[in-house]
């Protein structure tokens, strides 16, 4: 089994910045492509971006390119999201995820998930 855990949410002003972290065990993180979702009640859970196992190749929803960025840290096991830029629709419980297979967009391509961290931006 892998665990996954995120960090770093919290409330930020409009144009600020966040980074979150997703902190892998269980598994060898290194060899999964890994992805960042967001959900907002009564909606479904949203593509945000998603890195290959060795950060080759990255993936953004049209929405966050340019102002968000995914990178990870084999050595630490741990993945990340700088979101800068932030606007008040980022709002949302931010997942990661790990994907046994390949980079993908859909969340029913990824294996695990962790428990989600709430980010909050003001207006």
């Amino acid at each position: 089994q892998v665990q996954l855990v995120e960090s770093g949410g919290g409330l930020v002003q409009a144009g600020g910045s966040l980074r979150l972290s997703c902190a892998a065990s269980g598994r060898t993180f290194s060899r999964y492509a890994m992805g960042w979702f967001r959900q907002v009640p009564g909606k479904e859970r949203e593509f945000v971006a998603a890195i290959s196992w060795n950060g080759g190749s990255v993936s953004y929803a049209d929405s966050v390119r340019g102002r968000f960025t995914i990178s990870r840290d084999n050595a630490k096991n741990t993945l990340y999201l700088q979101m800068s830029s932030l606007k008040p629709e980022d709002t949302a419980v931010y997942y990661c995820a790990l994907d046994t297979s390949a980079i993908g967009r859909r969340a029913d391509e990824y294996d695990h998930w962790g428990r989600g961290t709430q980010v909050t931006v003001s207006s």
